[in-house]
């Protein structure tokens, strides 16, 4: 027998035999400072082992291997990679991308092991099995049922649970990304974004002087960002207001409501002026028109003290009103959870610095919410579960660990480089954001108490809160369309697996994938509504589509847009430097700059912003994939199917937005990136 180590064209013919096994490997770096040995494991037991000593396997180039077992091998099931380090040479990874068996020089059949990974000298043995994924009920083999649970142990030993925020959804147990390894690792290609600037300010803790200096910095960074300078010019205005809470960088706060909450003292006469003739609030909601902006879940936690000062945090209530031409408005914010003489009740009729201030107040509390929640925990830490739970419980042979590790593996790196920088001890949060550090270990918490499955799910999402049916929603609209798309794609991958609903509760694997992101991820919540088991074909392809949304799309609307509607930091402040006002009248239109963070919190906010908001010149689209298992020919099928719809949803929207002032562009899915990657 002869073998065949290659990582040029594959399926090149290097030399001729009467029985030739063919392997073909990618290098990524030299190995010839290394001693390798190769196993090929027979279905019957047998275990041939050769040692390439004297090859050179360089990038790029070929090495044969000649096999001459004593006797027949048998079927292979398993190859075997060791890599071993040899004395006077350094210790460097060594990257395999598959290997290549045939059994003989004229068969034409060649049996595939994939590999497509760093080979490290401590990994010991590395088992390779064929390309043809499989279910556990469909593994005839009891070597190769014993390599499948021998991977599952291996990876619970490396990967394990741990806890950031007490209460909160949990995440890897690692404090650096070097702890992952080259196979779970990533460079991201960033655009080169120029902070220099910005920077430049670091130790300026003084408030701004003026709007104009407030500006100057301004155009220094948003001078080509069109979507920037129109939220500069229109920021104190109702309707842009109102927008924003459907279409800025966090469209899920806003939901419809057909009764007030008690602790809001709002009347048809307060509003009379700002309803249509003749109808009264009690007519408004019964007609779906009025919304509710609740930010609750902010209440009494402690603010941060910024450059030795405090700062301050409220839990505002705003209501808004859909009107008859389609605008969004806010007609009553209440600053704190409680009425009374202290806590006014803001209304547009109110003096105008009065007003502005109140507006300024709801757009601060939804940066912290914004933040945390709507980005860090629905995108990043769902993701991160996931991603923990996938490979601590689906073999990599599983059909389900090949869908989902493209839009997942990404997230433990990122999400662990934002656990030690940005919400660590003298990052951003702890020395320029309102919530701190303290504040946003509870924030999480608390996000995570009233985080529901429906809310990750688009079509529940969007009819519960209200937005399904308004006309300028384009993040509505856009999602729908991406979820339904994703839906069609999963469902049809489900199908290729799963015959039926039986098939789906007998897969022991994957029933032990959701109860591990629930129990051990979820902390056993049960009133969230996220599932702990999977009954039915539905309820898998519903729960992966929500996965792969979340990682990508949802994460393409509350990241990608953080630029454009915060770089005017009047519309946004992610600090307010004075209390809320206890009466009316108290505030004149020069002293609202005094609410505004200081400069150089104002200025490492936007540094971070503008790195966050950076697409990698190298991502990779949704819906794209580079893995070898998209490459077979039913799987490439439902890529093809998948990646023509979501061209189609990319040109409308195109279409779309070509004829709007202020286009809708974080939804197409030719900006969305196919996982959380920064």
């Amino acid at each position: 027998m002869s073998g065949l180590w290659s990582c040029g064209q594959e399926h090149q013919c290097i030399r001729q035999s009467s029985a030739e096994y063919r392997r073909v490997a990618s290098y990524k770096r030299d190995c010839q400072l290394h001693r390798r040995s190769v196993h090929v494991k027979s279905n019957g037991g047998i275990s041939v082992r050769v040692v390439p000593d004297g090859q050179c396997l360089l990038p790029g180039s070929t090495c044969t291997l000649v096999i001459k077992p004593e006797k027949e091998v048998g079927t292979v099931v398993l190859v075997r990679l060791h890599l071993e380090a040899r004395p006077g040479f350094p210790n460097l990874n060594w990257h395999c991308l598959d290997v290549q068996l045939k059994p003989r020089a004229d068969a034409a059949e060649v049996e595939h092991f994939p590999c497509n990974k760093w080979i490290k000298t401590l990994d010991g043995d590395v088992e390779l099995r064929s390309n043809r994924v499989c279910l556990l009920k469909e593994e005839t083999l009891q070597i190769l049922r014993e390599h499948r649970a021998r991977e599952l142990q291996t990876k619970q030993q490396l990967i394990k649970w741990s806890t950031f925020a007490e209460g909160g959804i949990r995440c890897i147990d690692m404090t650096s990304s070097q702890s992952l390894g080259p196979n779970l690792s990533y460079t991201r290609q960033s655009p080169g974004t120029n902070l220099n600037y910005l920077r430049g300010f670091t130790d300026r803790a003084e408030p701004w002087s003026s709007l104009e200096e407030l500006g100057i910095l301004f155009i220094h960074n948003g001078k080509d960002n069109a979507v920037a300078k129109y939220v500069q010019a229109h920021w104190r205005d109702d309707a842009f207001f109102g927008y924003q809470c459907l279409n800025g960088c966090n469209p899920l706060q806003i939901r419809q409501i057909h009764s007030l909450p008690t602790n809001l003292p709002v009347t048809s006469e307060m509003l009379r002026d700002l309803l249509p003739v003749g109808s009264s609030l009690e007519q408004e909601l019964e007609r779906g028109a009025i919304f509710l902006l609740d930010y609750e879940i902010l209440d009494q936690l402690p603010a941060n003290v910024i450059n030795g000062k405090q700062t301050y945090l409220a839990a505002p209530l705003c209501l808004l009103h859909y009107n008859q031409h389609g605008q969004l408005k806010p007609i009553a914010i209440q600053l704190q959870r409680t009425a009374g003489p202290q806590n006014p009740l803001f209304l547009p009729s109110d003096p105008e610095p009065d007003w502005l201030l109140a507006k300024m107040w709801v757009r601060n509390s939804d940066f912290q919410v914004h933040q945390l929640l709507s980005h860090f925990l629905r995108t990043h830490m769902i993701g991160e579960v996931c991603c923990v739970a996938t490979l601590r419980r689906l073999p990599e042979i599983h059909p389900l660990h090949q869908l989902l590790m493209p839009h997942l593996k990404t997230c433990l790196q990122i999400n662990i480089q934002a656990r030690t920088s940005l919400l660590a001890p003298n990052g951003v949060f702890d020395k320029a954001i309102g919530c701190g550090l303290k504040a946003a270990q509870l924030l999480l918490a608390r996000g995570t108490d009233q985080l529901r499955y429906t809310s990750m799910c688009v079509p529940d999402d969007l009819k519960e809160r209200g937005l399904d049916k308004l006309a300028n929603c384009y993040y509505a609209q856009d999602a729908l369309r991406v979820w339904n798309a994703l839906h069609r794609f999963v469902v049809s991958w489900v199908d290729l697996y799963y015959c039926s609903d039986q098939d789906i509760q007998q897969d022991c694997e994957l029933q032990s994938w959701i109860q591990e992101i629930f129990t051990e991820g979820l902390l056993s919540f049960t009133h969230t509504g996220f599932p702990q088991s999977f009954q039915t074909t539905a309820e898998l392809s519903k729960f992966v589509t929500m996965v792969i949304f979340s990682c990508s799309a949802l994460h393409a609307a509350v990241n990608f847009s953080q630029v454009d509607f915060n770089l005017w930091i009047p519309n946004c402040p992610a600090v307010m430097s004075r209390p809320p006002p206890k009466v009316k009248g108290s505030v004149t239109e020069e002293e609202l700059l005094s609410f505004l963070p200081d400069i150089n919190s104002t200025c490492s906010v936007l540094t971070i912003l503008l790195l966050l908001s950076q697409p990698a010149a190298d991502y990779v689209l949704l819906c794209h994939y580079r893995e070898q298992y998209f490459r077979s020919v039913d799987v490439c099928k439902l890529v093809e199917t998948v990646q023509k719809e979501l061209k189609a949803i990319a040109e409308d929207i195109t279409e779309r937005n070509s004829k709007m002032e202020l286009p809708y562009p974080y939804l197409s899915p030719n900006n969305i990136e196919n996982s959380v990657a920064i």
